[in-house]
């Protein structure tokens, strides 16, 4: 598609911005439609309520891109620190980083360091430089809470200032006067921030707190099963009524930070939190099915407790059910993979990456005449790959591509290569021409007269 005219040679990621920059474009063409129209337009009102609605729109489009620029940022950081620290998280935002001097305690000489400042921490790190990949490693993470900064003076040092920790003492030195001044005021603001967004969220919990503790009983029996404690009747050993919300708000916590079926912790990569649609329990998604409930058609994620429970439906069949399913998606795959049912099919040695050449399955289907599949054996269980032909290119191997098999050719598309062996050159040329076909986008049945092998 890049390479026809129409496109005017652009790729597919500047096509992609057509539709972000559609509506600003929208909103300056209301905005100007809107001081040529007279006052008295009857257009004029409706035409004020959609420029509300694209500047509102406009809005969203421009922070969920901020939003998305903060992440990649954090993505980059975490690289760079070689996935030491789990930084990449919504809720953090880098807001400073830069090269700085350590001052040792011992002697005095300075030594370089790197600082990476979020709204959260501060992470104290040694540039690597043997390392592939990893440029930092982490030498001490200071929480913004309870952090202090001031300035320093020392005898034959300039430009020093220190950060202070609830665990450690740092003292640092900017190249210049200004750069310390700059590092001061933004690490100064950074806590001044922090404060202000922990007051306003204890005002919050204290006024949370206070609206719980005039619930009545029934719903504070209910949400953390009172009768079924000792002492629930206010004078047992667990102390009363305030007893069970301490022990029933610890108990949310803790389920909140792990999956209710297999008690892991979640993290924001590689273990998220989902919740069962059906009881409500956080869960991660090995724990998770999925089944329509009752009140949509949509595919929705419930626990494995609840996917046992909830009763058969005409669109979501059972477990038994399930083992058909899966009997018929096997039957398909089989008949995907016969060679009478595809318009050439073969077996081939392929190879993607690496040095290792594996014998597979080759075919294209009647039914799709223009997806080749692979799969390692007829009888092999795995799922079948699926290759989508059009916008490759075939060809045979490079002057520089040496190979220990023969009959080699390729197919190549943006920075992807297959390679493919055959056992013969005849092969290798009847595969070339249909797949030069399929690629071109011609569905015709471009393998009448080849025959399977």
């Amino acid at each position: 598609l890049q390479k026809q005219e129409v496109c005017g040679n652009l790729t597919l990621q500047h096509h992609m911005l057509e539709p972000v920059q559609r509506i600003p474009r929208y909103e300056l063409l209301l905005k100007d439609y809107l001081k040529k129209l007279p006052e008295e337009s009857p257009d004029r009102k409706d035409a004020e309520k959609s420029l509300e609605l694209i500047s509102t729109a406009a809005n969203h489009s421009n922070a969920a891109i901020r939003k998305m620029e903060k992440m990649h940022k954090l993505l980059e950081v975490y690289e760079r620190l070689g996935g030491e620290e789990d930084i990449v998280n919504p809720a953090n935002e880098l807001i400073k980083e830069g090269h700085i001097q350590k001052l040792s305690a011992k002697n005095g000489t300075a030594q370089d360091r790197y600082l990476f400042l979020f709204n959260s921490m501060v992470l104290y790190c040694v540039p690597k430089l043997r390392l592939i990949g990893q440029k930092f490693s982490v030498r001490e993470k200071m929480d913004i809470a309870g952090l202090q900064v001031q300035e320093i003076a020392k005898q034959n040092v300039a430009h020093t200032f220190s950060i202070t920790g609830k665990k450690r003492s740092l003292e640092l030195q900017a190249r210049t006067e200004e750069e310390k001044r700059e590092w001061i005021q933004v690490i100064q603001a950074t806590i001044e921030k922090h404060k202000q967004n922990s007051e306003t969220f204890r005002a919050f919990n204290s006024s949370f707190s206070q609206e719980e503790e005039h619930l009545p009983d029934s719903s504070i029996a209910s949400t953390s099963s009172v009768e079924s404690m000792p002492g629930a009747d206010g004078g047992g050993a667990f102390g009363g009524s305030d007893s069970c919300r301490k022990s029933s708000k610890s108990k949310r916590d803790k389920e909140k930070q792990a999956c209710k079926s297999c008690s892991e912790s979640f993290n924001s990569i590689t273990k998220r939190r989902h919740h069962c649609k059906q009881c409500g329990a956080v869960i991660c998604a090995k724990c998770s099915e999925f089944k329509p409930l009752a009140d949509n058609s949509r595919h929705n994620r419930v626990c494995k407790e609840c996917f046992l429970q909830l009763p058969a439906s005409p669109c979501s069949p059972g477990v038994e059910a399930v083992g058909e399913q899966k009997k018929r998606q096997a039957a398909e795959k089989q008949s995907i993979l016969a060679a009478e049912n595809s318009l050439f099919s073969s077996y081939l040695q392929f190879l993607e990456k690496g040095k290792t050449w594996y014998k597979m399955w080759v075919t294209i289907p009647k039914t799709e005449p223009l997806v080749l599949y692979l799969q390692g054996s007829i009888q092999d269980g795995r799922s079948l790959r699926p290759v989508p032909l059009p916008g490759y290119e075939v060809s045979l191997p490079g002057s520089g591509e040496k190979f220990e098999v023969k009959h080699v050719f390729k197919l190549c598309q943006s920075q992807q290569t297959l390679y493919f062996s055959a056992e013969d050159e005849e092969l290798q040329m009847k595969w070339m021409e249909i797949l030069t076909k399929a690629a071109k986008g011609e569905n015709e049945d471009t393998a009448e007269g080849l025959g399977n092998p």
